[in-house]
């Protein structure tokens, strides 16, 4: 994915990656024009053009932006656990899907899965595989500083699983974040035939 995060920019990027952000949350994807965006963010719509392009570079640039808050959520994690896998995917689903519950840009995003801002899915749709593509990048590094014992096409399955899972119960949670954590981190575990741990915390 080409450098469309908010330090590509200049410094007016921010204000207004954040403000579409919030239009998208609270009026959705359709209502988002330059004009609006550029009355909420204080500049001129050229500033917006000129830091964002078109409006489908405006949702790149959203995504980017909320990507890496999540990739540096998940960094955090296992920074905190350099000798425990485990202990890592836990905390780092965890931290996700705490995270995710109170994103504006997730909860549009939940919003437009379910048909509510058919303009936005297709958007969605188009990145979404070189975004999966950029987690599983990141996630494929972390996991190699530790010794699993699996080669790289297993490792790639567990990341796959685990992403996938993840990304299911930032759209439609069926369990608490501490919960969804703890289950997949068994399922980990189980993988990684790690020694046995105590019982599912949360089950």
């Amino acid at each position: 994915m080409g450098d469309t995060s908010a330090a590509a920019g200049g410094q007016r990027r921010l204000p207004i990656i954040e403000a579409a952000i919030a239009m998208t949350a609270r009026d959705g994807w359709a209502a988002v024009t330059m004009v609006r965006l550029a009355e909420q963010a204080g500049v001129s719509r050229q500033t917006v053009y000129n830091e964002v392009g078109s409006k489908n570079g405006l949702a790149e640039a959203m995504l980017a932006h909320e990507l890496g808050r999540f990739l540096a959520t998940v960094g955090d994690a296992f920074d905190r656990h350099g000798d425990d896998l485990v202990e890592a995917i836990h905390d780092a689903v965890r931290d996700v899907l705490e995270l995710a519950g109170g994103n504006l840009l997730v909860r549009a995003i939940a919003s437009a899965t379910r048909g509510a801002d058919t303009e936005l899915l297709p958007l969605l749709t188009t990145r979404a595989e070189t975004l999966l593509a950029d987690v599983r990048t990141m996630l494929a590094a972390r996991v190699a500083a530790y010794p699993t014992g699996l080669g790289d096409e297993q490792v790639g399955v567990l990341i796959d699983l685990i992403t996938r899972a993840v990304l299911s119960h930032v759209v439609q949670p069926t369990g608490t974040p501490a919960s969804t954590a703890d289950g997949l981190a068994w399922l980990a575990s189980r993988v990684l035939e790690a020694p046995a741990r105590k019982p599912l915390r949360y089950g």
